[in-house]
């Protein structure tokens, strides 16, 4: 079953159905006129740099047959039909234009009716680390038995994920969406939308804090995920977060915890990390009182954070009654693209690209890997953005683990410099650290003192231009 203009109409609050709209299928939906095909739909939204209404015609021009918008501009002839109010046509002649009071509101109205007509498990997933990556592996594992829709990348607000429901279809039993955080009210928004059956959160931290404010302000904003879920869905609840394990008494659905304490319900234990070679550790299901399933596993993750990426996806797994060998085979699934990537450096180097973003918690993680690493150790951190009144000491919280994990370290930006000179402080030598104001200068530094078999973490936040040192820094194709 696809999507049509019946579709649109419908799911924009018409009432009078014209049968010659349902002739017309939608092949995808755009926000990016460039990415318009034929068959498509190119919703236009005002934005502070680019107003999509100016590039209605370029959609158009593209083989867009249907557009959704607040406006019609005056180099645009096309048949125009409003849902609130107008009756379905007489003739259909794409393009259509649907005019609405708001172009944003009507995408997220298109995605929740588009929503109801199917009925797959939905499962949220939110938290300040480890959204994407839960996402990802969770998908791989309940992919290995069901038809599952997930999220692309990143599209975990309220404009991705009304794109990500366009794209469900009647086969999906299962459909795993991350949902992001910047201030309260949103994640409300984004379940009223996607109704998830299954919230998962993976942990509380100073993410974003100086836009939301405050962490009980995160805290309640991340826990409207499983305020919102049914009494007959999960929750699946990060025991290790003292955080995270106030959402229990919020949460109108049962519990379902996980983490690395016997006090979970699926809890792992005798981790040993292999670097680049993966990790080991044994899997703890409680079935019932006094019916505990152990099992060891091997699975191609780095480093020990990535235990409790696993501990989510098998719980959902679990939830979706899956055998134990599909969920490992999913866990293995080298398809589900994690965070982290691995390249040959300069100068006979390995680069760890870890520069998607960064904020403590998921620093130290990487740090931690870096330390796993056989070879000297070099890291090159920029500066964590949006951490409010946490700033300088989040920074510094990077700093110790640094001196205590990388042999030499290049930071990149003003707050970095805390970073550099926390590890001063906790003994790192002088001629170890080089405090720089820019992705340029780092560069330079790190190509003067990489050496064969180094190994170099990047990360910091986007802002930063970490992912330039990585193009930098990346050895050509023919080496």
């Amino acid at each position: 079953m696809s999507l049509t203009l019946t579709d649109i109409y419908l799911g924009l609050g018409g009432q009078h159905i014209h049968p010659a709209l349902s002739a017309f299928p939608i092949s995808e939906f755009v926000i990016d006129s460039r990415r318009a095909t034929p068959g498509s739909c190119f919703i236009a939204l005002p934005g502070q740099r680019a107003d999509g209404h100016d590039f209605i015609a370029d959609a158009i021009a593209r083989g867009a047959i249907a557009i959704i918008a607040q406006r019609v501009p005056g180099d645009v002839a096309t048949q125009v039909i409003r849902p609130d109010s107008d009756p379905a046509p007489g003739r259909i002649t794409p393009p259509i234009l649907f005019l609405t009071q708001n172009s944003l509101a009507a995408l997220q109205n298109l995605a929740a009716y588009w929503r109801g007509r199917h009925t797959p498990t939905v499962i949220a997933i939110t938290g300040s680390v480890g959204k994407t990556s839960t996402k990802e592996l969770t998908a791989a594992v309940l992919r290995q038995r069901f038809p599952t829709l997930w999220t692309p990348g990143n599209y975990n607000n309220e404009i991705g994920l009304p794109l990500s429901l366009l794209r469900l279809r009647p086969e999906h039993r299962f459909a795993v969406l991350e949902m992001g955080f910047y201030v309260e009210g949103e994640i409300a928004r984004l379940c009223e939308i996607a109704h998830p059956h299954i919230g998962v959160i993976t942990n509380i931290g100073p993410i974003h804090l100086e836009r939301a404010g405050s962490m009980e302000a995160i805290f309640r904003g991340k826990a409207e995920l499983v305020q919102a879920l049914p009494s007959g869905g999960r929750a699946i609840l990060n025991w290790d977060d003292p955080w995270v394990r106030k959402m229990a008494e919020l949460s109108p659905a049962p519990i379902f915890k996980y983490g690395l304490s016997p006090d979970a319900d699926l809890w792992a234990d005798e981790i040993e990390s292999y670097g680049l070679a993966g990790i080991r550790f044994r899997f703890h299901h409680r079935r019932a009182p006094g019916d505990i399933e152990t099992l060891y596993v091997n699975l191609p993750l780095l480093g020990r954070h990535s235990v409790h990426t696993a501990l989510r996806a098998a719980a959902a797994g679990l939830l979706a009654d899956m055998q134990w060998a599909d969920i490992i085979r999913g866990l293995r699934d080298v398809d589900a693209r994690l965070r982290i990537d691995i390249a040959p450096g300069h100068n006979e180097s390995t680069l760890i690209d870890d520069t998607y973003n960064a904020s403590p918690p998921s620093t130290i993680a990487a740090l931690n890997l870096l330390q796993e690493m056989e070879g000297r150790r070099i890291a090159i951190l920029g500066d964590m953005l949006e951490l409010g009144g946490e700033e300088e000491k989040g920074h510094r919280l990077v700093g110790a683990r640094a001196a205590e994990t990388s042999d030499i370290l290049i930071t990149v930006g003003p707050r970095a410099r805390w970073i550099a000179d926390e590890a001063r402080a906790l003994g790192m030598g002088e001629d170890h650290i080089h405090p720089m104001d820019s992705a340029e200068e780092a560069i330079a530094v790190a190509q003067d003192l990489i050496r064969p078999g180094d190994f170099i973490l990047i990360k910091g936040s986007r802002a930063m231009r970490m992912d330039e040192i990585v193009s930098r820094l990346t050895a050509p194709v023919d080496d």
